[in-house]
């Protein structure tokens, strides 16, 4: 049976596909409960967020935090706030996950989290060759996320962005792996929806090397970033 909430090479299917049903069945002890203000999975508890106020209304919001910057600077300042969320927020369910299922391989730990990012909506996730994810500074995932939360947004409110938007699910993809591979990583996203590109695509590495990994990915593949 083919995987249904994340897309990866076909090597590691097997365990994405026992992540799949691992988290699905988590997700499936949903209890709801308006009149005490909880929602709770599998015991967790959890909150639901309006996507276009988490990602363009607080970004504004950031961004006026620095009259004293020019746009361009206070969007940069800002951005890092909302990567530095969701990576402070992707190690900590990582963490959480993996305490929980006992797995020790980096690749079954890392297999959960881009599962348990669709479940809660913040996108898919299509992992691309050649992805290299290893415990060491050779680290290297070229992914997409299809349907992400922060590109809709943008996509769907009446502002305009002419920069890539979705900040924090770099952070968050980045965040589960750092806390999986005990390694430290970040993400970079080069390819946007929300300002004109037909997908949204990032790159991840540990931080001495992502510029290298996105100048190599830009010119090897210059019919991407033309316009």
């Amino acid at each position: 049976m083919s995987l249904k909430t994340v897309k990866v090479p076909k090597n590691i299917e097997p365990l994405f596909k026992q992540a799949e049903e691992y988290v699905s069945e988590y997700f499936s002890k949903l209890d709801l409960s308006p009149g005490t203000g909880q929602i709770h999975i599998n015991d967790e508890r959890y909150i639901l967020v309006r996507a276009e106020s988490l990602s363009v209304n607080f970004l504004e919001f950031l961004m006026n935090m620095y009259p004293s910057l020019n746009s361009n600077e206070a969007r940069s300042a800002s951005s890092k706030v909302l990567f530095d969320m969701g990576h402070t927020i992707g190690k900590a369910d990582a963490a959480s996950f993996n305490k929980e299922n006992s797995k020790s391989d980096p690749i079954e730990k890392l297999s959960c989290g881009p599962v348990h990012f669709a479940h809660t909506g913040w996108s898919f996730v299509d992992i691309l060759e050649p992805s290299n994810p290893t415990p060491d500074e050779d680290f290297y995932l070229l992914y997409d996320h299809p349907h992400s939360f922060e590109s809709d947004s943008w996509l769907k409110s009446d502002r305009k962005a002419n920069f890539c938007t979705c900040h924090m699910n770099a952070g968050y993809s980045s965040g589960w792996c750092t806390q999986s591979f005990e390694v430290e990583v970040i993400a970079r996203e080069i390819l946007c929806r929300s300002k004109g590109d037909k997908i949204c695509r990032f790159i991840m590495s540990p931080p001495h090397r992502i510029e290298e990994h996105i100048q190599a990915y830009k010119t090897q593949n210059k019919e991407l970033f033309n316009k």
